[in-house]
């Protein structure tokens, strides 16, 4: 009885536990939708989060009209191939029902209303749909290549036919398939095809301007066609076009939209246009937040063309009251949300079961909008319905915080963001808001380590200005003082010396190298700093380099590679400490090293090269001293050190790589004996040896594997038979 009596209590307490800990997650259960939501850390890993968004119905299954053989009956109407939603001020719901010639209006509640057809001059295969302040409807009517205006009770107002304009080049097929207009009433249209961007029309029609274009693709082998071609090879070049206008959008702010799909679009497939047309999106703010391209999908999940990775395609982004917006990809089928300033939120959805319709699965979207509750609907035109989404409470909590972290209010965001980090610890735009939140209240440690945290190395920087300025004033009498007594130090020893140091140091020089032939072979390496071209022709002719002291020199680079790599400071190395080991920073190194020596050995036996394999080896070592005395250094000194003076720190490591470039570049030209045009040339098929190399070793690794997985195959068959 008593096992009994204890056994209840302990299950109540257990019970009330469970309980408590409920009370503490967001209500919205993980079970409660079909789909995953992710988001990425600092470094592009996704991560899975909490529900941000969870479905709650599907519009526009059971549509019926009258049945023209039966008057006063209906018969069943389905949308067939829909492309385009929008939604209202007053969050009533527009649907271009594209295969239907017709636009099919729902209530707020997504329940149907009326059909917009045009019978006097009926619509043909509308793509597009809009409504203004006003409630004028706005359709691209793509079969009769015209943008109407409709009244809300469907009474034709006015059309828009091909501008009659000079301005606009004869090319251009207008065949609307998006619009939208402006409050001012400017119309913008996306025409089938447009590179040359939206179509903007004046309200009573006439021509403006071409808005928004892309550039057109411009790769590294055009800039040197460019250098190199005469004017007529280079015309004669077939013409790159800029990849065309898909879909828009405007929000409340006045501020336009524009989508750019394609094979080759990998950046810029959202902009965020102001009025002179410029992509507000690609400008940095002050913590460098920026981001390029758009679209979120999972690893799993990537597709391959002829070998070559399919980018997402975007094809419509829709924006809440906030200025949050979210895209829809037709090819991976997720929807990705970011904030004002184009930082990821999260993203979620994924592929759907093609044998039936689910809930919050959508199986070929093509067009997205938002109402004033900030609730997502998404158009199926495989399914030819849509599928509405709410924010969760995870959602709406990340909403809140980031609302207030945009509008600059950070301590009010800092409850939030902390109660968003609780539930989930590695979500990074917490991170962001509370490095954001740290820094506003002078709190320069703690912003920096979340900034670090965060992988935010502009953040980082400018936090660790502020803890410098800080220590620097805390302690510059010292630092004064000390600059005077050093400089009080030197004058003495300078005259009590009297060039006595640099006879004894050059003593003890010479007395070493008498008794130690490895010590004056290691001391070679900065006679070939002073003197590179009679450096490197001794080690050939006097013997004053071996095979030790070439690979004393190689351990020491690759010492201080991975000093250099490990000690730079976040803000000129931002990468996760996870990824810099020994196995991926010295192999990559070595592996290049090795194939350099080989390559530049074969192709100089075949090109008259006097040096032998000994001559290479070593003199390839002897090149790589600039890293060794230059590159620790450079990393502490870097740890001191802000994007502010980036340009010493780039300088400074530029000039350490140029001087390694013309040391191997002397190094061959001294060792083989060459003019500095057949050095030039020896280099450069050295350089593509070592590619040939490369390519063969990655060929065997490749066969071997397949060979022992065939191998292993074969015998799993025996043993089974």
């Amino acid at each position: 009885m008593k096992f009994n009596c204890g056994l209840r209590v302990w299950l109540s307490v257990v019970t009330v536990a469970l309980i408590m800990a409920a009370m503490q997650l967001p209500h919205t259960a993980w079970a409660d939708v079909t789909y995953g939501t992710f988001t990425k850390d600092s470094y592009g890993h996704q991560m899975d989060t909490q529900p941000a968004y969870t479905p709650f119905k599907m519009i526009g299954k059971d549509l019926a009209a009258p049945d023209p053989d039966h008057p006063g009956q209906y018969v069943a109407s389905p949308m067939q191939k829909p492309s385009d939603v929008y939604i209202s001020a007053s969050d009533e719901i527009y649907v271009a029902d594209t295969g239907n010639n017709r636009i099919v209006k729902f209530d707020k509640d997504g329940n149907f209303q009326r059909y917009y057809e045009l019978a006097e001059n009926p619509l043909n295969a509308p793509q597009g749909v809009f409504v203004d302040d006003k409630g004028d409807l706005l359709i691209a009517d793509t079969g009769n290549k015209r943008v109407v205006r409709l009244s809300s009770s469907g009474e034709l107002l006015k059309e828009y036919k091909r501008p009659e304009s000079g301005n606009v080049p004869e090319e251009l097929k207008f065949d609307p398939i998006k619009v939208a207009a402006d409050k001012r009433g400017y119309i913008y249209i996306v025409t089938m095809g447009g590179y040359y961007g939206l179509v903007q029309l004046h309200p009573d029609g006439e021509f403006q301007r071409f808005y928004g274009a892309n550039s057109a693709p411009f790769s590294f082998i055009d800039s040197l066609k460019r250098a190199l071609y005469t004017r007529e090879m280079y015309e004669n070049e077939t013409s790159k076009i800029p990849p065309a206008v898909n879909n828009l959008a405007i929000d409340d702010g006045g501020f336009i939209y524009t989508v750019t799909n394609g094979a080759a679009v990998e950046a810029e497939q959202i902009k965020k246009l102001n009025f002179q047309g410029e992509n507000i999106l690609a400008q940095y703010n002050k913590f460098g937040t920026v981001k390029q391209s758009f679209g979120e999908y999972n690893w799993y999940d990537i597709r391959y063309v002829d070998g070559i990775t399919t980018p997402p395609q975007l094809v419509d982004v829709a924006v809440d009251p906030e200025g949050n917006f979210t895209v829809v990809d037709s090819y991976y089928t997720y929807l990705s949300q970011y904030d004002a300033n184009g930082n990821l939120l999260f993203y979620f959805g994924g592929p759907s079961s093609a044998a039936s319709s689910q809930l919050g699965l959508i199986k070929t979207p093509v067009a997205i909008d938002m109402n004033s509750k900030g609730e997502i609907y998404v158009l199926d035109s495989q399914e030819s319905m849509l599928q509405a989404y709410r924010l969760s409470e995870f959602g709406a909590m990340v909403h809140e915080a980031n609302r207030l972290t945009q509008e600059g209010r950070y301590l009010d965001s800092e409850e939030p963001w902390k109660e968003v980090l609780r539930l989930n610890e590695q979500y990074l735009p917490a991170i962001l808001g509370l490095a954001q939140v740290a820094y506003k209240k002078g709190d320069y440690e703690e912003a920096a380590r979340l900034f670090k945290a965060a992988g935010n190395d502009t953040g980082y920087s400018e936090s660790f200005w502020q803890i410098r300025l800080q220590w620097f004033q805390a302690r510059f009498s010292f630092f004064a003082t000390l600059l005077v007594v050093a400089a009080v130090l030197i004058f003495l020893v300078n005259r009590l010396a009297r060039g006595r140091t640099p006879r004894m140091i050059e003593g003890f020089s010479d007395r070493m190298d008498n008794r130690y032939v490895l010590f004056s072979q290691i001391k070679q390496a900065f006679v070939i700093l002073r003197h590179p071209i009679d450096g490197f022709t001794a080690l050939r002719f006097e013997n004053k380099g071996g095979y030790v002291s070439a690979c004393i020199l190689l351990v020491l680079t690759g010492g201080a590679l991975l000093l250099s790599e490990q000690m730079t400071s976040f803000a000129f190395n931002p990468v996760p400490p996870s990824s810099i080991t020994v196995t991926s920073v010295l192999l990559p190194f070595l592996g290049l090293w090795c194939g350099w020596v080989v390559s530049n050995y074969l192709i100089s036996s075949i090109y008259r090269g006097e040096g032998r394999f000994k001559d290479v080896f070593v003199g390839s070592a002897y090149a790589l001293t600039p890293f060794i005395l230059i590159g620790v250094p450079l990393a502490a000194l870097s740890n001191v050190m802000t994007h502010a003076e980036g340009a010493i720190y780039d300088y400074l490591q530029l000039g350490m790589y140029i001087w390694l470039v013309f040391l191997f570049i002397w190094m061959v030209q001294s060792l083989h004996n060459y003019t500095v045009g057949e050095t030039l040339l020896n280099i450069l098929m050295s350089l593509f040896a070592l590619i040939v190399l490369a390519v063969l070793i990655f060929l065997v690794i490749g066969l071997t594997n397949e060979l022992l997985i065939f191998i292993h195959e074969v015998y799993q068959e025996v043993l089974l038979r």
